[in-house]
């Protein structure tokens, strides 16, 4: 019976892009080889590092998503500890949660902008502290009376 499997691998920094699409070329063809059917496969690029692995902060990520029966993650796993090229690798089993988890990465590709925004649930829109209300000045020059304020000023 065949399972659906995900392995990580990373890729030595000192490589070239020709060099590094080579050896991604050499694992998929090991699996097409093998008979494993593979679902999806994702570049992650060049990713800074936790921790160092030989002396190196950075490394290329690759990852493949495949079915195939166990005998074919073994003959993998054993290619990945024999090329030098690769500094870590990670193959798990996926489980009916886990491949539904992947189907919506795949489709939804997190991290991009999605089309249909969910309208926000708040809005914040700052209230005003206190309304003005303003006469019109003419209506207040009408009421002064400029005679008496000359006189005020004499005196």
């Amino acid at each position: 019976m065949l399972k659906q499997y995900e392995t990580v691998f990373i890729m030595t920094p000192v490589l070239s892009d020709d060099q590094m699409k080579e050896a991604v070329k050499k694992f998929e063809n090991i699996l097409r080889d093998k008979g494993a059917e593979i679902v999806h496969q994702e570049n992650w690029g060049l990713k800074r590092l936790e921790y160092q692995i030989q002396k190196k902060s950075t490394g290329f990520y690759q990852l493949f998503e495949f079915k195939a029966g166990p005998n074919v993650v073994d003959e993998l796993e054993l290619q990945y500890r024999r090329d030098e090229k690769i500094m870590r690798f990670l193959t798990v089993a996926l489980d009916k949660d886990a491949i539904a988890y992947a189907e919506k990465r795949r489709t939804h590709k997190f991290g991009q902008k999605k089309e249909n925004k969910p309208e926000p649930v708040f809005e914040y829109k700052p209230e005003p502290k206190f309304e003005a209300k303003f006469e019109p000045i003419v209506d207040i020059i009408e009421d002064i009376d400029l005679e008496q304020i000359k006189e005020n000023k004499e005196e």
